[in-house]
């Protein structure tokens, strides 16, 4: 998989999830991760993932969406509610939800010559 979502042009949204996690996260954190991109992935609306995360602890997700509608289907669907619930008892020490509207974006690529 393409580490770097592949997006349309302008307009869409992001919604950005950047996270601390505790010490003692690992008991089953990257099956829900790789569960939730599935799930994600599923949702009409869904145009791609990024994700990173340092030796520290700090990561950074921005997932990409069609529109406000498609991010609100995600938001509630109810085994990302669960997996939510989870993160907050098991897995993160801390972390920052912020939702934006793309206007512009631009890309590179070597191989473009």
């Amino acid at each position: 998989m393409n580490p770097l979502a592949s997006t349309p042009d302008p307009p869409y949204v992001a919604v950005i999830f950047t996270s601390l996690r505790t010490a003692h996260d690992d008991a089953g954190y990257a099956e829900a991760a790789a569960l939730m991109e599935e799930l994600a992935s599923g949702i009409p609306g869904f145009l791609g993932l990024e994700s990173a995360r340092g030796d520290d602890g700090v990561g950074i997700t921005v997932s990409y969406w069609a529109d406000a509608d498609a991010v609100a289907t995600w938001r509630t669907h109810p085994e990302h509610l669960d997996t939510q619930a989870r993160g907050r008892q098991d897995w993160y020490e801390r972390y920052e939800l912020r939702v934006a509207h793309v206007d512009r974006a631009r890309s590179y690529h070597s191989s473009d010559g």
